[in-house]
């Protein structure tokens, strides 16, 4: 565990209790991304007991069988879980179980359980990525109390952190094609077991900072665009949204909205944070969706340490089940989900000064191989555990990388949850970079037609 800089009262003050500015790691101190760490900054060795293997360079070979666009659907294809965890014996491995898990294990005792499988370490990335890493390692800077960031491009901008800003600015940051399309649906799952189809939505994302000609001087900051339409249910279709998020703080998000019914397009600045996403009939919020997903100036981050825990890895197989195999009444169908033993970050997100949010206190689990979120805890006000989210990673060898779109959130209060951008039965590929111009409001503009 990395020891934590204690601030002055009166910097922290300046700083609105958030991380200072400072990161770049000396060259030293980078150079073990080229032995004892790997290239994107995980422990290269396995752990103690082999159940976390040594990382040997990630899935980067064309996986054969069935696939879904540029999504291969067989991984490991016959490989049988290795132990199961249910309500019965969880306590016997409450050391590798988030709070959340451990909550649905026991709210579900019959129908919720996590099928363990051996940890296979997938990640890859581009060898350009890992350049670009290596590089960003000593020049990537923190600024703005640590909400912005500068000096970085095409990879992880922290690979050895220091403070929780920057395994959340990884994240932000996460290794991506340069250009995807895909469909997705989202799911609202009722108290009484039920399913609702809230939208069904086609989108366009691009991330400028993968650009194959992106250098830290040319990147104007934007590091996610995209752009969807809603084709479901018929009383929406033809409604779209266009959001670019930026590094700078400044200007971190800019979004815009086409309504049918009004024939125009509109700012939409409330599309972020705590806002409750309309795209999923207001299930989550908007800063939920794919684990996180806006910027970080709410809170302020906490690096608590690294610590092994089971977390859902290497789920191509879910995404090649039909829908309603996918998804049982109350969470996921365990037969569809793999779970694997990996060393993840935790960071804890608490509101800063002077901000608000309805979920005050915030804890994320991320894997240490792909900086992606693994599992979320939410807590109320009064530090009760309220809301918990799964996050469904799965790997494409073309890329190579490991991604995720799919988060499933629950809310343990009301007993519902929302499928945030379920694949399954869908297309996703990878694709040639569009024009910037494609993810403005004018570009929907002049296509809204209904």
């Amino acid at each position: 565990m990395h020891k934590q800089l204690i601030l002055s009262a009166a910097l922290a003050a300046a700083l609105l209790g958030t991380q200072g500015a400072y990161a770049a790691v000396s060259a030293d101190e980078a150079a073990k991304l080229k032995n004892t760490l790997t290239p994107l900054g995980a422990e290269k060795a396995g752990n103690k007991d082999g159940s976390i293997p040594s990382w040997e360079g990630g899935q980067t070979k064309p996986l054969s069988g069935k696939k879904m666009g540029d999504i291969p659907l067989e991984i490991f294809a016959g490989e049988k879980p290795a132990f199961q965890v249910n309500a019965k014996n969880m306590a016997q491995y409450d050391a590798l179980l988030s709070e959340g898990t451990k909550t649905l294990l026991q709210k579900y005792p019959e129908s919720f359980r996590l099928d363990v499988y051996p940890t296979h370490r997938t990640a890859a990335a581009p060898q350009k990525v890992y350049d670009n890493v290596a590089r960003n390692a000593t020049r990537c800077k923190l600024k703005d109390g640590g909400y912005s960031i500068e000096g970085c491009i095409g990879g992880t901008p922290f690979p050895i952190p220091k403070e929780g800003v920057e395994v959340m600015w990884n994240y932000l940051m996460r290794v991506e094609a340069p250009s995807i399309e895909y469909r997705f649906k989202n799911i609202v799952g009722n108290a009484d077991g039920t399913h609702t189809l809230a939208t069904r939505n086609e989108i366009a994302f691009q991330y400028p900072q993968y650009y194959d000609d992106a250098t830290p001087e040319s990147w104007s900051g934007e590091y996610a665009m995209f752009r969807f339409n809603t084709l479901e249910p018929p009383f929406k279709a033809g409604e779209s949204l266009v959001i670019r998020d930026s590094v700078d703080q400044k200007n971190a998000r800019q979004a815009w909205q086409y309504l049918v019914g009004q024939r125009r397009v509109r700012r939409a600045p409330t599309v972020s944070y705590d806002t409750p996403d309309f795209v999923a009939s207001g299930a989550n919020y908007f800063d939920e969706v794919q684990g996180f997903f806006g910027s970080l100036d709410r809170f302020q981050w906490k690096l608590v340490g690294k610590q092994e825990l089971l977390i859902p890895y290497n789920n191509n197989g879910l995404i090649g089940a039909k829908l309603e195999d996918a998804i049982a009444k109350h969470h996921l169908n365990p037969d569809q989900v793999r779970w694997e033993r990996h060393r993840v970050w935790v960071v804890e997100a608490t509101v800063a000064p002077g901000k608000r949010h309805a979920v005050p206190k915030r804890r994320y689990y991320l894997d240490e191989d792909t900086w992606l979120i693994a599992l979320v805890d939410g807590y109320d006000a009064e530090g009760k555990l309220w809301r918990t989210t799964q996050v469904t990673p799965f790997v494409v060898p073309s890329v190579p990388a490991t991604l995720m779109k799919t988060a499933t959130v629950f809310n343990l209060q009301a007993g519902t949850m929302s499928v945030i951008q379920a694949l399954n039965g869908e297309d996703f590929k990878v694709v040639p970079r569009k024009q910037e111009t494609y993810f403005t409001g004018d570009a929907v503009a002049a296509e809204g037609v209904r």
